[in-house]
This record gives structure tokens, C-alpha cells and sequence, in this order.
């Protein structure tokens, strides 16, 4: 869902753009309750697994594929302030280094992909924790629908803002219609492997998990030599789940993983046009798309210039991308955890 250049008036683009930026700082003031010593580094390895999984184009339906938008998977393991700062390094590492995704139109992507996603997941995802069973599985349940409704919501925030300020004259009804059905498809994906990703970290780390900050274990006694439940009393008679490998490992896990599906899985991805792009061509948005200005760049196109083999330049160029997103996303992330310790310091709180 990568708005290009073209597809948007100047205006409307311009408003976007304010918008995003208030989104950004709301979420860098937001990020600094989230973040601390455990988080910061899930942050940024997140920042880069969304960028590598969003190269990973998943057939949808005929001639129609999909990828991962990353709100919803962003905001339940490292929160919804995190989630919108995660999304919206990866569409700026996008956008700059591989002309995906316009520069102008880029407020108008932090917009649609990073906060109503982000927003829209989160909410949905502490709703339904709050009717459902703590446990688990009800963590597992909750991600697949948060993430099943974040796509076809940003689908439909494209829609309002082409509605304002789309530079073509397609009947709203029909974009409207198009976008919100294959979107619906393409949010599919986005569940089932946001609540598998979810899913696996929980099951080694839960401590790790924002979304699942409060799922706590009952306390286990033994009598008579068997493990049995202890009788339902105050909070004090349960425990934390206990955590399993260590950070360090599930961080190294994490960009390995990255690594391979970026670098290696991405070759064998759908190359048909993505919900966005078939809705645009051929419903006629796309008439007035303009050249991206980074087109010229040596990795647009997710390609290494000169690099002549199609394989080693897509992989090489997925490698970088995984690289230069988790070392600025995790710069972004301990800077903003850095601001928090000086904030709660012994010098500014008067102690």
C-alpha cells in the first residue's frame, strides 16, 4: 500500500505530512513509558524484520498479491507508541534508499501504514483481551483479528484521503469498493503471520510482549508429589510467566531470520502488483503517477546497481535494507529510552 508520487494533490499531501509529524512526536513522547533495557532492542530488530517480511509478496487472488503493512505486530510486542515509530522507519528507509513509496507522499503513508494500522490493531487487540480468557491462546487470538482488521481500516484511509485530494477523477465508490475487498484478502496474511510472529515470541519470552504484559501464570503447588492449581485468591498468589532464552539470543534469532528471508526467500516472492497498484491500474489512479525522486538510487527497486544477476542483487539489496533499518531503528529507540533514564534522573525529578 505505498502511495507513490502523483497519486495525491500537493494540499492534501502537505496535510498528511503535518499530520504524520504530530503522529511521530506524539509517539517519541509515547515510546518513552514503553521503552527500556529489555524493549529498546526488540524495537529496532522489529523495524527490520517488518522490512524484511514487507518484501515477501503473497499471491492474494488472480494477477493480485499482498505484503505485510507491520502495525498491528509492531504495536503487541513493543507497543503502539514504539509500533507507529517501527512502521515509520521502515517507510522512510523505503522511500529514501529504494524509491518504494513517494517522498512526498510520504505523510501520507506514515499516515495510512504506520498510525491507523498501529491504532486501529491496538485497540481492537485490548478490546478483545479485555472479554477473553487470560491466557495465551487469547493473546494469540486477539493479535489474528487485530491484525485481520488493521489492513482493510488502512485501505480505507487511503480511500478518504484519495476522496480529498486524489489527482484523477475515479468515482469514490469504485476505489472504495476495490480496495477494501482485496484488502480484506491481503489482511489474511497480515494475521496469520502477525500472530504467528507473535505467537513464537511469546512462547520463548512473553515478558518481551507489550500486549501481553498482563497475562499472568497461576502459581502451581505440589501435593502429594502431582503439581496442582493453587485456589483463586489476590494477585499475590500469581506469578509472572517465566521467561525462556535470553535477549540476547531471540535478538540474534530475530536478525538471522531477517537475514534469510530478506537476503534469500524474498527471490521466490509474488511478483504480481501489490493491492494498491492493481486497484490503481485498473481503476485508472495511477494516471498521473510521477517518477519517484530516488529512482536514480543505487538499491531502487530493492536492486543493487551494476549487480547483473537478479538473485545475489535482490538479495544483496535485502541484506542492506535489513542492516541499515535495524542499525537506524535502534538508534532512534535508544535515544528515545536514553531521553526517559535523563528525564526520571535524580537532577530533573528534584530528589
Amino acid at each position: 500500500m505505498h502511495v507513490p508520487d502523483g497519486f495525491i494533490d500537493a494540499p492534501t499531501s502537505a496535510v498528511a505530512g503535518v499530520v504524520a509529524a504530530g503522529a511521530v512526536a506524539v509517539s517519541l513522547r509515547g515510546a518513552r513509558r514503553e521503552l527500556d533495557e529489555r524493549t529498546a532492542p526488540l524495537a529496532g530488530l522489529v523495524a527490520a524484520f517488518i522490512f524484511a517480511v514487507q518484501m515477501l509478496n503473497f499471491p492474494v487472488a488472480a494477477g493480485t498479491s499482498g505484503h505485510l503493512l507491520g502495525g498491528a505486530l509492531a504495536a503487541i510486542l513493543v507497543g503502539p507508541y514504539t509500533g507507529v515509530l517501527c512502521v515509520s522507519v521502515v517507510l522512510l528507509m523505503q522511500g529514501v534508499l529504494f524509491a518504494d513509496g513517494g517522498l512526498t507522499a510520504l505523510g501520507v503513508n506514515i499516515t495510512v501504514m504506520a498510525v491507523v494500522t498501529t491504532v486501529v490493531a491496538y485497540t481492537v487487540f485490548r478490546a478483545l483481551l479485555k472479554v477473553l480468557p487470560n491466557s495465551r491462546r487469547s493473546v494469540t487470538v486477539a493479535t489474528f483479528v487485530a491484525a485481520l482488521l488493521s489492513v482493510p481500516a488502512a485501505s480505507v484511509a487511503f480511500t478518504l484521503v484519495y476522496w480529498i485530494g486524489g489527482t484523477t477523477d475515479v468515482p469514490i465508490g469504485k476505489v472504495a469498493t476495490a480496495m477494501v475487498g482485496v484488502h480484506v484478502l491481503i489482511g489474511i496474511g497480515e494475521a496469520v503471520i502477525t500472530s504467528l510472529t507473535v505467537g513464537a515470541v511469546l512462547a520463548v519470552r512473553p515478558d518481551l510482549v507489550h500486549g501481553a504484559r498482563g497475562l499472568r501464570q497461576k502459581l502451581r503447588l505440589r501435593v502429594n508429589g502431582e503439581l496442582v492449581d493453587a485456589p483463586d485468591a489476590d494477585e499475590e498468589r500469581t506469578t509472572p510467566v517465566p521467561a525462556g532464552v535470553s535477549r540476547r539470543t531471540l535478538w540474534a534469532s530475530g536478525l538471522v531470520t531477517s537475514l534469510v528471508l530478506a537476503g534469500f526467500v524474498s527471490f521466490y516472492a509474488s511478483a504480481s502488483p501489490d493491492g494498491l497498484e492493481k486497484v490503481a491500474a485498473d481503476k485508472g489512479i495511477d494516471a498521473k503517477v510521477e517518477e519517484h525522486a530516488a529512482a536514480g538510487s543505487p538499491l531502487a527497486d530493492y536492486g543493487v546497481k551494476d549487480v547483473a544477476d537478479a538473485r545475489l542483487s535482490g538479495g544483496l539489496a535485502g541484506v542492506i535494507g535489513v542492516g541499515v533499518t535495524v542499525v537506524a531503528g535502534s538508534a532512534v529507540f535508544w535515544a528515545v529510552r536514553r531521553r526517559r533514564t535523563g528525564d526520571a534522573s535524580p537532577a530533573n525529578t528534584g530528589v
